[in-house]
């Protein structure tokens, strides 16, 4: 997503930019290709004879997709950034109003009007409404931006973390993730006492949402994120010299986190209970984000690859965050059009639905982006993006 990119290019002033990494604007697109997976894999869900092998392609596979968003958010942040001088937190937070609480606050507005106006709900009351901005639930895909904005809010106290990081704290920092996961997703007390909370209760919905705006959540992954780019020349001899390992490893990794998932299959849960218990917050999940980073960032940054992808990996990177905020629209008037001419979501539709929900996304994000150079007001408050000024 564009939010990463702009933190990649560090604004606040450095003494010498370091160069680009191709390896954030690629993993941005992958990934937000991975996010449109999951969010078709939960159409395809609704056909009762859906083949769990595909479902786990939409929803399993796919399984790093938002997590590695907070890594690269955070090494993009950490990579020009001087951590041992004193923190610019006017610079900071203004450009983050800008490329981040702007474009939320404008695509929940949308969300919100088009909703009320498609399924004939109406506009939700002041203080429904603001539930749905502090909790990221105006459209299913914009929780990302607000628990992106805790992790922004709290940056004073990541710069002085991450500068007294060592690769001891990271390993415990990675086994209390794990714990504290397990704890938030399964434990049955915890879970069992949110549930049966009274609906009319004020602390309900603040543990309902609490993936929306706990950081703790992906804590490690985005600390890691800041560590690894704060050394990255070390980073860099480590993915050169142990590429084969970080392949290996992130095969093993994905291969578990299906392997748990057919389990819980072959224990008698449907594919939807699966997928909700084999997520990225399960400790398979954690692995499998964990690899998924290094090993993208290893492929992306050594480039084992045919050159000819680079152009394709960067219209996706370069487009990922309107078809991210976009892209629920277009899954929405697909499957209402499947619907009203009665055909089933079967398994060659979703893959063709899929594609084209992300081709009319990135399609949308093309045609918006250019509109936006003649009338800047759009970039601005879609994607955040401003025009140049001379210096």
């Amino acid at each position: 997503m564009q939010a990463s990119a702009a933190e990649a290019r560090h604004e606040e002033p450095q003494k010498k930019r370091k160069p680009r990494l191709a390896a954030i604007e690629y993993i941005r697109g992958i990934s937000m290709m991975g996010v449109i997976g999951i969010h078709v894999g939960s159409q395809y869900l609704s056909n009762p004879a859906a083949n769990p092998h595909l479902i786990a392609l939409f929803e399993i596979f796919t399984r790093f997709s938002v997590p590695i968003f907070f890594f690269i958010s955070a090494f993009g942040l950490f990579y020009n950034l001087d951590i041992h001088a004193p923190f610019a937190a006017r610079q900071f937070y203004l450009r983050r109003i800008k490329t981040v609480l702007i474009p939320y606050l404008v695509w929940s507005l949308f969300y919100i009007i088009h909703d009320g106006m498609l399924y004939g709900t109406g506009l939700p009351s002041p203080l429904y409404f603001g539930g749905l901005l502090f909790f990221g639930c105006a459209k299913y895909q914009l929780y990302f931006l607000v628990i992106l904005l805790w992790f922004y809010l709290l940056m004073p106290l990541w710069i002085p973390l991450v500068r007294r990081m060592s690769l001891r704290g990271l390993a415990a920092l990675l086994v209390f993730q794990v714990l504290f996961d397990y704890w938030s997703s399964f434990s049955v007390p915890f879970n069992t006492y949110v549930y049966g909370l009274p609906d009319d209760s004020l602390l309900k919905p603040f543990l309902m949402y609490r993936l929306n705006y706990w950081v703790l959540h992906y804590i490690f992954i985005f600390l890691l994120g800041g560590y690894l780019a704060v050394h990255i020349e070390a980073f860099k001899c480590f993915m050169q010299q142990k590429r084969t390992a970080i392949t290996l490893l992130f095969y093993v990794s994905m291969a578990s986190l299906l392997g748990y998932y057919y389990s819980l299959l072959a224990a008698g849960q449907t594919p939807l209970d699966g997928i909700n218990t084999a997520h990225q917050l399960s400790p398979a999940g954690i692995f499998y984000t964990l690899m998924a980073s290094l090993f993208f960032f290893t492929i992306f940054t050594y480039q084992r690859y045919p050159a000819a992808l680079n152009p394709i990996l960067h219209l996706l990177g370069k487009h990922s965050y309107f078809a991210y905020l976009v892209h629920p629209l277009f899954i929405t008037y697909l499957a209402r059009t499947l619907e009203h001419r009665g055909i089933i979501m079967t398994g060659g539709i979703a893959l063709a639905f899929y594609a084209a929900v992300l081709l009319l996304s990135l399609l949308a994000a093309i045609l918006c982006r250019r509109l936006g150079n003649a009338l800047p007001i759009l970039n601005e408050t879609t994607i955040g993006i401003y025009p140049k000024t001379k210096r």
